[in-house]
């Protein structure tokens, strides 16, 4: 499936295409992993937490740093991807505009050495979690819906072939 994954840095955030591709490699698994089958455009913004902070505060009222936001442009039911979004496909572009999420490198980095990961397991469990937001998913509600999500996120991880880390289970995440 051709995605149109467009990858932008902030003037704050350390431009890496390593990391573009990495980013772009697990947003592709994710959506497969949920059997979207169409073509799909997803923005993601790399920025710092001075960046993200602001992006939280403008869009939710939030005034504090968080590490990933996800901003759907539908509402799906989390596991049950449409099989007809043709009417929401853009005419010019022939893609679904799923949606767009930011990532705060810093805050990546911060985790990453909290939990005792790599930047790379770090970033990329941060944008498989953003896509499902994208797709759905919410693990605010806690309950069912969040133990959902978290077998997700571990099932999408474990095909990249990134490790797997016991403190996601219960460590809240914003």
């Amino acid at each position: 499936m051709k995605h149109q994954i467009i990858v932008r840095y902030s003037n704050r955030a350390d431009r890496s295409l390593p990391l573009t591709l990495h980013l772009r490699k697990c947003i592709a698994a994710a959506l497969e992993a949920e059997h979207v089958n169409v073509p799909c455009e997803i923005n993601v913004l790399v920025t710092d937490d001075a960046g993200i902070r602001a992006i939280n505060r403008a869009m939710r009222n939030i005034d504090r740093e968080t590490d990933v936001l996800s901003f759907p442009m539908f509402q799906f039911t989390p596991g049950q991807f449409p099989e007809d979004v043709q009417e929401d496909i853009d005419p010019q572009t022939g893609l679904l505009p799923l949606g767009d999420m930011a990532i705060s490198l810093e805050r990546a980095r911060d985790q990453a050495k909290r939990f005792g990961n790599s930047l790379r397991r770090e970033t990329g469990y941060l944008t498989i979690h953003s896509i499902l937001h994208l797709l759905g998913y919410d693990h605010e509600a806690g309950g069912l819906a969040r133990v959902r999500m978290r077998e997700k996120e571990e099932q999408v991880m474990r095909e990249l072939g990134l490790p797997a880390s016991a403190s996601y289970a219960t460590t809240p995440r914003a």
